[in-house]
């Protein structure tokens, strides 16, 4: 196998997993509204389930509200109760044509669970990324018993260990900006 070959899928394959780790840290909310929140919420309406972006449109008027503003105004009640049962801690409130999502601050207790699951997500991710460092190495193996010399085994081996430290230091940091981000008051 190509060392190219191997060195592509490592750094997509280690992309996609700093990719989930950021959008799980963009899941976790702060106190602060950001239409990010509500991103994953799945609305029952018209006889399927869609995403909330497809049926409405979500915007921040001020730091502490979420504004829903459907695109059909018949389905704000499916909304809202998607909203009520994607278990966030929101509770949105039905205003006209629109619901007001007001954003509940964040008790100390909740600051600190918040950053422990930060801190498990990035766990997570950095397993994933060293699965991925592995999986690379045996493909090497693989590839030095099928005929590689040992000067471009040893080369691609630092280069995935290269790779490898680069995404674990990405997932460090954004781990380390979120939990400052949680720990504000």
């Amino acid at each position: 196998m190509d060392t190219n070959a191997i060195f592509n899928k490592v750094k997509t394959d280690m992309g996609k997993g700093i990719d989930h780790a950021l959008n799980e840290f963009n899941n976790l909310h702060t106190g602060k509204a950001s239409p990010s929140m509500l991103e994953g919420i799945k609305v029952s309406a018209y006889g399927s389930l869609m995403g909330l972006k497809e049926c409405a449109a979500v915007t921040t008027p001020d730091a502490k509200t979420l504004m829903v503003q459907p695109w059909d105004k018949s389905i704000i009640s499916d909304i809202e109760k998607a909203i009520q049962n994607a278990n966030l801690g929101l509770n949105p409130i039905a205003d006209g044509g629109i619901l007001r999502v007001p954003v509940p601050e964040l008790t100390g207790e909740r600051r600190q669970e918040l950053v422990k699951t930060a801190g498990s997500i990035a766990e997570d991710s950095k397993i994933r990324i060293r699965q991925i460092r592995r999986d690379a190495l045996a493909q090497l193996k693989d590839a030095q018993k099928e005929g590689l010399s040992e000067d471009d085994f040893k080369r691609a081996e630092k280069e995935v260990q290269k790779e490898h430290d680069e995404f674990i230091q990405k997932i460090n940091d954004s781990l380390a900006k979120k939990e400052a981000e949680l720990k504000q008051v």
